[in-house]
């Protein structure tokens, strides 16, 4: 039942990102949605990424140093300065690949962020924007995908990070202006400009958080 759900509310996902000038395809698979990144994806190209636990969760990272990309990888630095270069780097990427904290129904994508490198290569900078997302993170609206990054993203991810901010500590979010705060720039993508830069696979699996 929720495969049919999904079958059928992806359509109007796609629909909606279509209206928005953005690329949605929906597979059923996390290999599926693999073999889809490599199909969009021309050889001989450069490739970075964000801190994205569902890119993580795909192998996709790893099949790229087997394959003729130029890989920049921001997870083998040595230590702050070598990761920001890396991430300025990214900035000029051929393909960046991310996933969304969520995405509503008629196409908007929806996204927080603290160090804002993800968010600041969404909006301007890699030629092509692409992106895998589960299906969990499908919202009715832009009040439910900002609830969604507040009281669900926001205190599981924070979990990854040192300190004892409030939701790292609760579960809940305390709407907080923590030193080291994770929510700090809300991007709402509700258009592009650049027709065919940013792709969404939509996937009927619950992927990240």
């Amino acid at each position: 039942m929720i495969t049919k759900r999904n079958d059928l509310l992806s359509q109007k996902v796609i629909q909606g990102l279509k209206n928005r000038h953005m690329n949605g395809y929906y597979v059923h698979t996390k290999q599926e949605a693999f073999d889809l990144v490599f199909e969009l994806m021309k050889s001989d190209s450069s490739v970075g990424w964000g801190g994205s636990d569902t890119i993580n969760s795909l192998g996709i990272k790893e099949e790229l140093y087997k394959r003729d990309f130029k890989v920049i990888d921001r997870d083998k630095v040595k230590d702050a300065d070598e990761k920001y270069n890396i991430e300025r780097e990214t900035f000029y990427a051929d393909y960046y690949l991310m996933s969304t904290n969520a995405i509503t129904e008629d196409g908007i994508l929806v996204n927080m962020d603290g160090h804002c490198n993800r968010v600041a290569c969404l909006c301007f900078g890699p030629k092509q924007v692409i992106m895998v997302v589960g299906m969990n993170k499908v919202t009715k609206d832009i009040d439910s995908a900002i609830s969604r990054l507040r009281n669900v993203a926001a205190p599981i991810n924070n979990q990854r990070f040192g300190g004892n901010r409030p939701c790292q500590v609760t579960g809940s979010c305390a709407n907080c202006l923590a030193q080291g705060c994770i929510c700090d720039q809300l991007v709402i993508t509700r258009n592009s400009m650049d027709p065919d830069r940013i792709h969404v696979i939509l996937v009927d699996e619950v992927l990240g958080y």
